[in-house]
């Protein structure tokens, strides 16, 4: 089942558009009478009992938190935050069993709050979630005027957000990029690391094509730092000695690219 209670687009810009995914239709209708307590805050634009039309409804519309059921029967909550194209919004997990508090977390949820939902908890997880789309906004406006003058001013350098800084790195610098989920860790030649919480797509936007190529779903790598290509192994031998596997899909445009 799902519910559009009203056109995001509509809400007023002081008011936080928040969506609800539930596989139980009383538990959706819980939380939203919670939510009621603080209409001049927040507003439920749509509800979900199957996160599979949650997943196409959010890659159409902007939001700004979301309530996540964890324990849902045809896809968990953490499958789901997997699953989703993009996550610029708040994520509030909501739960029956304490021990998912910590995996909650670490998945990037801002809070979570045990079922059934207190009043108070509730109205803490929603100041959290204001804080958060605060920061994320003019953070978001930072970044892009200083990503226009790389862009305009200094081409050749890459711009990685990581751990509330901006770093300017050369394409030389870079190895490769290797994905973990909503996670990718950026290897530098001076073995070096940068984490970044961006999916592999948005990071392979950012790097010039004539020294980068997605060699693989979970791996971008840097065309001139390959010492050797495996061809009956399917592999590639970067400096350092890193091992990269070719995917079959993408071998014969990475030869091309050769």
């Amino acid at each position: 089942m799902a519910t559009v209670l009203s056109d995001p687009n509509e809400t007023p810009l002081f008011m936080l558009k928040a969506v609800i995914i539930d596989d139980e239709s009383k538990a959706i209708q819980s939380l939203s009478w919670e939510l009621s307590n603080f209409e001049e805050e927040i507003e439920v634009v749509a509800s979900f009992t199957e996160p599979e039309k949650a997943l196409k409804y959010l890659e159409e519309t902007t939001i700004d938190c979301l309530f996540l059921d964890i324990e849902m029967p045809t896809m968990d909550g953490f499958q789901f935050l997997n699953g989703l194209k993009k996550k610029d919004f708040s994520v509030i997990i909501t739960t029956a069993y304490n021990e998912y508090a910590i995996k909650a977390l670490k998945n990037e949820a801002i809070d979570y709050l045990l079922k059934p939902i207190d009043t108070d908890d509730l109205e803490d997880a929603i100041t959290k979630i204001k804080k958060h789309t605060t920061k994320n906004s003019n953070t978001d406006k930072f970044e892009k005027i200083l990503l226009n003058f790389n862009q305009k001013f200094n081409q050749r350098k890459i711009t990685i957000n990581t751990d509330g800084k901006l770093v300017f790195l050369e394409p030389k610098e870079i190895l490769f990029v290797a994905s973990d989920g909503n996670y990718c860790t950026i290897h530098l030649d001076n073995n070096k690391k940068l984490v970044v919480t961006k999916k592999l797509k948005e990071i392979d936007d950012l790097m010039p094509k004539e020294h980068f190529f997605r060699i693989h779903n979970s791996y971008i790598i840097n065309l001139h730092k390959i010492k050797e290509f495996l061809k009956t192994d399917g592999y590639v031998i970067l400096e350092n000695n890193h091992k990269i596997p070719v995917s079959r899909q993408r071998k014969n445009e990475f030869l091309e690219k050769l």
